[in-house]
């Protein structure tokens, strides 16, 4: 319980003191790189300081060019060991709810991050197709493509909407499984407690290989995929 107070009064001063002249540099500059570069640092401070060690594998899978991330959903810290892990920036489709935070949303608007409701199909969709615009620019995403947590850290159906991405954009689908995060900080609870997680990137499929025809044989290769690289309690029920 101390370390997870002591992480969260470190992170909420850093959102306070740290992150509005970033977000005022960024819309100055139009360059959110630092902005992002330093999130991602104070990030890896915050996994420190929960005790949580971040084992990542398979970072030479990550293609030169535009993709999208693929991952399993089991933890809210998912997105704290996942994303600083990438070696790259990358944007990230987001509850429209938290846009409207003070300074933290600004913040995930200027890094090029996505609103969605995903109770609403039409703003799903739109979501969908800024995601597409940005990836023909370069620009890669990372999805938790079961839409949702799982209540219990095994893995659940993937949605469509990363795949469709990666079709329509014709980039690459990097595979990815996080393991041990559901032991961290399981749904409903609110302490996270120490242990190591595995981030484990599996060889990326092509996209460009697949029309939107096609679209439920490839969620079924990356599904499987980020199925095998899962410890047994977090491999999906037949």
């Amino acid at each position: 319980m101390i370390r997870t107070s002591v992480a969260a009064i470190s992170l909420a001063l850093a959102v306070i003191l740290i992150l509005p002249w970033l977000v005022l540099w960024t819309v100055i500059s139009g360059k959110p790189d630092l902005m992002y570069n330093l999130a991602m640092r104070i990030i890896r401070v915050e996994t420190r300081l929960l005790g949580i060690r971040v084992n990542v594998q398979g970072l030479e899978n990550i293609p030169p060019a535009a993709c999208v991330f693929v991952a399993n959903h089991a933890s809210n810290i998912d997105p704290m060991v996942m994303i600083p892990a990438i070696s790259r920036r990358v944007g990230i489709l987001v509850k429209q709810e938290l846009f409207g935070i003070p300074i933290f949303g600004t913040a995930m608007r200027v890094a090029q991050f996505v609103p969605v409701d995903r109770g609403d199909r039409e703003s799903a969709s739109a979501a969908v197709w800024t995601a597409v615009a940005n990836l023909k620019k370069g620009f890669s995403y990372a999805i938790f493509a079961e839409g949702t947590r799982s209540p219990d850290g095994r893995m659940r159906p993937f949605r469509r909407g990363a795949f469709t991405m990666a079709i329509e954009a014709g980039v690459p689908i990097v595979p990815v499984s996080l393991a041990g995060t559901h032991r961290a900080l399981a749904k409903g609870k609110g302490i996270v407690k120490p242990g190591q997680v595995t981030v484990r990137l599996a060889p990326a499929v092509e996209g460009s290989a697949y029309t939107i025809d096609q679209r439920q044989q490839m969620l079924a290769r990356v599904e499987a995929v980020v199925a095998a690289g899962l410890p047994a309690d977090q491999q999906p029920l037949p």
